[in-house]
């Protein structure tokens, strides 16, 4: 009896454990695939998401615009009370906004 015990214990282990051993393989031999997968999807982008990017692109280009505008207009007030150095920082902001409206990349 003290020999079967121990007997049925390894057996029902050895049954437990089969589940987890194919498991185990099945990950094993897909975890090549998808590793690939992954790596194809990081490095691709859809259709939506290069639309989503060329959308934030355009709302903050166009939001930049503003603020040149509004910037613009401030420092044009100034200059006309006088202020030099508001109408350098004027033509400064004028000349980024005219390139911004023409399409060019700014730093």
């Amino acid at each position: 009896m003290t020999r079967a015990l121990p007997l049925l214990g390894l057996t029902l282990a050895a049954l437990a454990l089969q589940g987890c051993l194919a498991r185990a393989a099945v990950d094993v031999v897909t975890l090549p695939v998808r590793a690939v997968s992954a790596g194809v999807d990081a490095v691709t982008t859809s259709q939506s998401e290069a639309d989503e990017k060329r959308g934030r692109e355009l709302r903050e280009r166009e939001e930049r615009i503003g603020k040149l505008e509004r910037e613009y207009n401030k420092q044009i007030a100034r200059c006309r009370e006088g202020d030099s150095k508001a109408c350098d920082k004027a033509q400064s902001l004028k000349a980024e906004w005219e390139a911004l409206i023409a399409g060019e990349p700014s730093d």
